[in-house]
């Protein structure tokens, strides 16, 4: 098992300390403790995705982002109560205390259960035209291009397979037969590839109507031509956590206006802002979609995942937002491609994933 110790930071730790923690870690928690080793709090990834959404920085204290008071166990609690407490409480690690709250431990979901989830199927959409990288992908399939020694889609499918992820399904269209003669049945990977035939194109959510049955649990969409390091169990914990119908992977985007810009009230200027920097969230083209929302999706029609975003808010649904704050890049523009060329090494050193 994963040593639990270095989970542990200090209360006067920063927030960016403790996403590296979870980062570098395979038991998503954080583990905040005082001076003496008492437990003050836990941060989980879910925990940061919330404080990034509402404006939390990298400098913010673990003390603001913290969990305090979480549920707890004593060292002779038995793991069959811990279990239960887990369901009941919808939670997957409970520390372990002394009876003066000094921390001696973690029980993880994981390990009573070895749960890897293998049911969560992915959908990845692999049939688009490439058309800003002609004409590279007038004879190479986007999802073919490589990066990093390898095409772009190989590695979304490596990082998938590490998690537990076996089944998998692509969306084909154009240069269809490349991806297919390439990737086969995924066996080689370990995972199971079964392909959506496009027989025109779908848009980015209408080819879920071409699954050959609706799923049983949360699922996963994505495009295929991207770049990230983000943990996909991570995006699925934080959809059930939420309790979502949709739940969409979302990247900070920061625009910097050239120019000054000027407040008015009427014809009376009341401040000038230099250059300011507008912040936004955009759709980072990953999706955790539970299995009810498959309703709104035409069949074979053209259908983009705004639209079904749009649907479900409509009928009074959740949507939620995931925040990326791991590495991510879309390889659709020659400028973006070459930056992922040049980062790939560094990020991902010589592993076989993105």
């Amino acid at each position: 098992m994963a040593d639990w110790k270095k989970t542990i930071v200090t209360s006067t730790a920063k927030l960016g300390e403790a996403i590296r923690n979870l980062d570098e870690s395979t038991l998503q928690i954080v583990l905040v403790v005082d001076d003496a080793g008492m437990l003050l709090g836990t941060i989980t990834d879910g925990d940061v995705r919330r404080a990034i959404l509402r404006g939390e920085t990298l400098e913010a204290s673990v003390a603001d982002v913290m969990k305090a008071n979480p549920i707890t166990a004593g060292p002779e609690i038995d793991r069959k109560t811990v279990l239960r407490w887990m369901r009941e409480y919808q939670i997957a690690q409970v520390p372990i205390v002394d009876e003066l709250g000094a921390l001696t431990g973690l029980e993880t979901l994981n390990r009573i259960l070895q749960d890897d989830r293998s049911g969560n199927w992915v959908v990845i959409m692999a049939g688009g035209l490439g058309t800003r990288l002609r004409p590279l992908t007038e004879t190479v399939p986007k999802p073919l291009i490589p990066v990093g020694g390898k095409p772009v889609l190989e590695s979304i499918i490596v990082r998938l397979a590490d998690q537990g992820f076996s089944r998998i399904f692509l969306s084909v269209n154009y240069q269809a037969e490349k991806v297919e003669a390439y990737f086969g049945d995924g066996s080689q990977w370990g995972v199971e590839i079964s392909y959506l035939e496009e027989n025109k194109r779908l848009g980015t959510a209408g080819a879920l109507s071409l699954l050959p049955e609706a799923p049983t649990e949360p699922f996963l969409v994505m495009n295929a031509d991207l770049v990230t390091a983000i943990n996909f169990r991570r995006l699925l914990d934080f959809h059930l956590d939420q309790e979502a119908d949709a739940t969409m992977g979302v990247r900070e985007y920061r625009f910097q206006v050239p120019y000054g810009v000027v407040e008015m009230s009427g014809n009376q200027i009341t401040e000038i802002n230099e250059k300011p920097t507008q912040n936004y969230f955009v759709n980072g083209g990953i999706y955790a979609l539970s299995p009810s929302v498959l309703r709104y999706v035409p069949d074979e029609e053209m259908y983009d995942m705004p639209t079904l975003f749009d649907a479900v808010i409509a009928d009074d649904g959740l949507a939620s937002a995931f925040p990326i704050h791991e590495y991510w890049i879309d390889i659709g523009q020659f400028d973006d491609l070459d930056q992922a060329q040049k980062e790939f090494g560094k990020v991902f050193g010589n592993k076989a994933s993105a």
